[in-house]
Order: C-alpha cells, then sequence, then structure tokens
C-alpha cells in the first residue's frame, strides 16, 4: 500500500472519529444517549488503518440493574405521595376526629348535669351535627382519592400500551436495518433501552433478548407484553367483584381478556398506586367506617333505652350507611345481594370480605367459604359464620340476604361492611325534646351493669311496665322473673354476668342478691332524670369498636398506623433512591459523555487528522520529486 492509501485511510479514520466526538458532545444531554466510541484496528498487510465499528459504551447488567432499581424507586415514590396525603389528613389537629369525639362527649356531660336544660340539649345537637358533617368529609376525601386512583391506572395503562407499541415497532426497525447494512443504527438501539427504563418505571417487567437483537417484554407473572414486532395491550376495566373500582385487564393473544388480581401488578408508578389502595386506602376507609358506625350504633342502643321529655323510647340518635355488597360479573346462578344490614358490632371489623359458594343450592354454612380480603383469613363455617338455610348469612357483624335466586357452585360476592358507611352518617334527630336523657330501668339498678335496646324496639310490645324479681338458687345461680302488666311472665335463669333481653331492653347483669327488684317503664322517668345521659357519657370510655377499643383509642391507633405507614415509606424511599443514584452514577460513568474528555478527544484526533493531511503531503512532495528526475 502507498502512503497515499495509507494517508487517506488515516484520514477516514480521524474523520470518523471526529464525528463520533461531536454526536457524544452534541447528545451530552439526551436522554438515553449512549457514548460512542470509534473502534480502529489495524490495516491489512500492506498497512493503514481500518474503522472496525462506531460502539455505544453499553452495559446490558448495570442497565438490567437501573431498570430493577427504577421500577421499585417509581413505586415507593407513587406510594409515597399518595400515603402523605392521608397523613396530613389525620394528623391534623384541627380536621381530626379526636377533638370533636371530646366535644361531642363534653356535651353529653353538660347534658347528663342538667337534662332538662334546652340549651345542653343543643349543645348535644350541634355538636353531633359537627362530628357527622368531619366523618362524611373523610369519606368524601378518601373516596375522591379512590377516584383520582381509577384515573391515574387508566392513565398508566395508556401510557405502557403506547411505549409498548413503540418498542414493538423498533424492534421490527432494528431488524430491518440489521438486514439491510449488517448492523443496526446506535440511535435506534438507544431508543429501545430508554424505553425499556420508562417502562420500567410504570410496573415491574422482565427483559428478554432473542438472537442478541430483539427484546421480549414480559409482565412479572409472565404474560408478554412485547413478543417481538407484537404487543399485547393492557386494559383500565371496572373490577368484576366491585364496579367501582378500576383493574388491569390483559388481551391475550386469543382476544381473550382477563382481569388481573391486583398482586399480580408491581412496581414502577403503577404498582405502587395499586399496592397503595390495597393496603393503605382501603385499610383507611374501613377503619374510618368501622368507628363511625361502632359509635353510632352503640350510641344508638344506649339511647334507644332512654325516654326523651315527651315521655317516648328513645328514637335512633344517629342514621349510619349500610354495609355494601355486589354480586361477582362472572357468576352463573341467578341470585344478587337482596339487603345487607349490621348485626353485632362486636364483630364488626375493618375489612372487605369475598363470599363463595362451594355448592350449588347450598343449605348450610360449610356450603360457603368466606375469605377476609386484608389479611385472606378464611373464617369458620358455624362459629365465625352461619347460614339460615335459606336466603340469609350472618358473619363479621353484618346480615347478608339474598333474593331468592339461585346460588351456584363458584359464585362470589364482594361485601364491603364499613367501606362507605360514613358518606351516609347524620344526626338523625332535630327536636331538642326528643333527646333521651331518662331511663327506662327503674329500682335496684346495681343489679345491672349496662342496658341498651334496638331503637324501635324498646318496650314495643306495649305490655309496660315490666316488673323483674331476682331469686337466689343457691351455687351463684338465679332466677329473674320478669311480669308484664297483664301478668304474663317468663323466666331467666341466669349467673352475674350474663345478658337477658325484656321486650326489647338488654340489660347486662351485675352483682346479684336475693330479692332485688327491678322495672322497665316509660312512664317512670322525669324532666330532672340523667341516668341514661350519664350512660350515654360512659360510652366515651366504652369499647365499642371491634369490642376492644373506644372510639378515640381506635382512631389514634389509625393515626398511628398510617403514620407508621408514611415514615417507613419514606425511609424506604430514601434508600432506594440512593441505590437507584449510584446505579445511574455507574452507568453513567460506563455510558455517559464527559465533556472534558471529549474536548480532549477533538484536539487528539484533530491532530491525528493533520498528521494524516502530512503524510498525504509528503507522499505528494515525493512523488513529485521522482517525477522531477525523469526530466
Amino acid at each position: 500500500m502507498s502512503m497515499f492509501s495509507i494517508g487517506l485511510s488515516g484520514l477516514n479514520a480521524a474523520q470518523n472519529a471526529l464525528n463520533t466526538t461531536s454526536n457524544n458532545i452534541s447528545n451530552v444531554y439526551t436522554p438515553g444517549y449512549n457514548r460512542e466510541l470509534t473502534i480502529l484496528s489495524e490495516g491489512n498487510a500492506s498497512g493503514g488503518v481500518d474503522v472496525d465499528d462506531i460502539q455505544r459504551q453499553f452495559d446490558r447488567y448495570v442497565a438490567d440493574q437501573l431498570n430493577d432499581a427504577t421500577s421499585t424507586s417509581t413505586a415507593l415514590e407513587a406510594y409515597q405521595t399518595q400515603i402523605t396525603q392521608i397523613d396530613n389528613l389525620l394528623a391534623d389537629d384541627g380536621a381530626g376526629l379526636s377533638p370533636l369525639v371530646q366535644d361531642f362527649f363534653s356535651s353529653v356531660s353538660d347534658l347528663a348535669g342538667a337534662p332538662s336544660d334546652p340549651a345542653a340539649r343543643q349543645g348535644v345537637l350541634g355538636n353531633a351535627d359537627t362530628l357527622s358533617a368531619q366523618v362524611r368529609s373523610f369519606d368524601t376525601y378518601l373516596q375522591d382519592m379512590q377516584k383520582g386512583i381509577n384515573a391515574q391506572i387508566g392513565d398508566e395503562v395508556t401510557q405502557i400500551n403506547n411505549t409498548s407499541k413503540q418498542l414493538a415497532t423498533l424492534n421490527r426497525e432494528i431488524v430491518l436495518a440489521e438486514a439491510k447494512n449488517g448492523e443496526a443504527p446506535n440511535s435506534l438501539l438507544n431508543q429501545r433501552d430508554k424505553l425499556v427504563n420508562d417502562l420500567s418505571g410504570r410496573l415491574n417487567i422482565e427483559l428478554n433478548i432473542q438472537d442478541g437483537s430483539t427484546y421480549n417484554v414480559t409482565l412479572s407473572n409472565g404474560q408478554p407484553l412485547v413478543a417481538g414486532t407484537k404487543n399485547f395491550q393492557l386494559q383500565a376495566i371496572d373490577s368484576n367483584a366491585d364496579p367501582q373500582r378500576t383493574v388491569v385487564g390483559y388481551k391475550d393473544s386469543g382476544g381473550n381478556l382477563i382481569e388481573f388480581s391486583e398482586d399480580r401488578i408491581s412496581g414502577g408508578s403503577l404498582g405502587g398506586l395499586m399496592n397503595f389502595r390495597s393496603e393503605t386506602l382501603d385499610k383507611t376507609q374501613n377503619q374510618i367506617g368501622q368507628i363511625a358506625v361502632s359509635m353510632a350504633t352503640g350510641f344508638n342502643e344506649q339511647h334507644a333505652a332512654g325516654v326523651d321529655l315527651d315521655g317516648n323510647a328513645g328514637e335512633a340518635f344517629f342514621s349510619i350507611g349500610a354495609p355494601r355488597a355486589y354480586a361477582h360479573s362472572d357468576n352463573e346462578g341467578t341470585a344478587e345481594i337482596a339487603s345487607a344490614s349490621f348485626d353485632d358490632i362486636d364483630n364488626l371489623r375493618a375489612t372487605d370480605y369475598e363470599i363463595r359458594v362451594e355448592t350449588s343450592s347450598p343449605t348450610t354454612a360449610s356450603d360457603f367459604t368466606i375469605t377476609r380480603r386484608d389479611s385472606g383469613e378464611e373464617l369458620a363455617a358455624g362459629s365465625d359464620f352461619t347460614f339460615n338455610g335459606s336466603d340469609e348469612l350472618t358473619f363479621g357483624g353484618v346480615v347478608i340476604a339474598f333474593d331468592g335466586g339461585s346460588l351456584d357452585q363458584g359464585d362470589r360476592f364482594e361485601v364491603q361492611p364499613v367501606r362507605r358507611a360514613g358518606r351516609d352518617m347524620q344526626t338523625a334527630i332535630s327536636d331538642l325534646d326528643k333527646i333521651a336523657a331518662g331511663s327506662l330501668v327503674h329500682g335496684d339498678t346495681e343489679a345491672i351493669t349496662s342496658f341498651k335496646a334496638e331503637p324501635g324496639n324498646a318496650l314495643a310490645s306495649g305490655d309496660a311496665p315490666w316488673s323483674l324479681s331476682v331469686s337466689d338458687t343457691g351455687g351463684g345461680n338465679f332466677d329473674i322473673v320478669a311480669t308484664d302488666d297483664t301478668g304474663a311472665d317468663q323466666t331467666f335463669s341466669v349467673q352475674s354476668g350474663d345478658e337477658i333481653t325484656v321486650d326489647g331492653v338488654t340489660l347486662t347483669l351485675g352483682a346479684l342478691e336475693d330479692g332485688q327488684t327491678l322495672s322497665l317503664d316509660i312512664n317512670g322517668a322525669g324532666s330532672g332524670d340523667n341516668r341514661n345521659a350519664l350512660a350515654l357519657q360512659d360510652l366515651q370510655r366504652s369499647e365499642l369498636v371491634g369490642g376492644s377499643a373506644s372510639v378515640n383509642e381506635a382512631y389514634a391507633s389509625m393515626v398511628s398506623d398510617v403514620g407508621n405507614r408514611t415514615n417507613i415509606t419514606q425511609v424506604n424511599l430514601e434508600a432506594q433512591n440512593g441505590l437507584t443514584e449510584q446505579l445511574r452514577g455507574v452507568q453513567q460513568s460506563e455510558s455517559g459523555v464527559n465533556l472534558d474528555e471529549e474536548a480532549a478527544n477533538l484536539i487528539r484526533y484533530q491532530q491525528f487528522y493533520q498528521a494524516n493531511t502530512k503524510v498525504i503531503q509528503t507522499a505528494s512532495t515525493v512523488f513529485d520529486t521522482i517525477l522531477g528526475l525523469r526530466t
């Protein structure tokens, strides 16, 4: 090879190196760009230099690690953004429930001090209205968050579909470029890797490389999202179990729409949203609902055991929303939920339930499976829940009645006992005289520790007054004979601590003694009777919520739980962001553009170019000298 050829090969190499360096500098701030390097090799036996490749500096191992870290970071960011809103709401002293509950029971205490005072009665109603309004406000705020998450899930799914479609398109373009030129343009490869990183920020994915060039992307559960030049679409759909809830569906190659369970979507902003909803938002809504139902029901039961200023048994003081239940859209049976009502609030829990029919036309509790949504625990048939043999299931403090349609094996129903109960909490009475501060119970009241009644059923038979007499039958056993005004009686064989119900009034027995007498009568209460007001006041310390906590204790526990989750999420996010930034630094050290280095390369390759120009110039001089010898 002549000096001309050697010089020209050097010029070509220098030109390629300068072009590569210039491209690096111009793309220093381009997202997803990977630094390129001109790869040179020695020419053939005649000398010179060859340009083997314009190679992008890309480490697949580091990129995979960064994608995984990005997926985790964005999930935590989405979770932290949402949970901070709830934490700020609950922790606000001015907006919290605790001071309002305190104010309400303080007004009940004022009523006990002056049971016939209109100002005291107005104070009770005013504070009840304020408390109810705040519960409704909480419900509205949390439900707006649910709607917002539904919308965000739809947006995330749209972005995921757009990205997966672009990935499939790039797969095709890269294959065509390789077939035409023998290699893929680095720009297309950069775009594709950037899309994979973007996709990792939205949900957790698995990347598989086919034949060393084609990217196949699958979800964490193994379902393909991108397979070569084909992409599979996700859809934001209404849940089959709860039509108010947006979940993710998947269209397979046969066009069938499959609903993913929420725990199958993980990582990325989509996974973070769904994890927050199922782990924190649902739980908080249920806890607020449980507190509202427990307080309203407990207060109503005690109020119903009192007498108002008009001489009537107490009415329901609060109204509260009913449990919600939905039939699964894929049920083959025709049965629907006819009604859902509260039963024993001590059994009420802050969770949703799934009912599954195990045998067509069920007749016993064992023909059903009932599962708690929060823990996955299955309730025990016969003890945790019962079935009346035809149309009613009783469990978790609620009674679910079916409408008489057919129940087929595999049918499912979603039950939300308290999720939206707070939406309808209101003060049910407006007449000051209707506050039942007096008591239905008279006589030796030390024989009982507490009493309550179902609103509308207290002494509803019309046979009052009732007289109760206690007889010691030995061995800690007693007989209580209850006689109505017609002379009819009924006998209860009891021990201290037992409960008895007489004409809709439930008495919890205390220290019993022979000869004690009680009476249940509306007319015995006067305007100065404050005994039921005192009992209502005592509810502030009663374990109304789940039979284990007072209203304030339950609320404080909820606030603490959300606060702890917020702190844990924040700590995890900071740690994960640190790891992600560390991996991004490693990736940039390999693939990022360093302007100082590229500036030095410009000078170096410029000198390389000038030197090769000098070689050609020297060759020309030598050639001219040789030609001159002939003359």
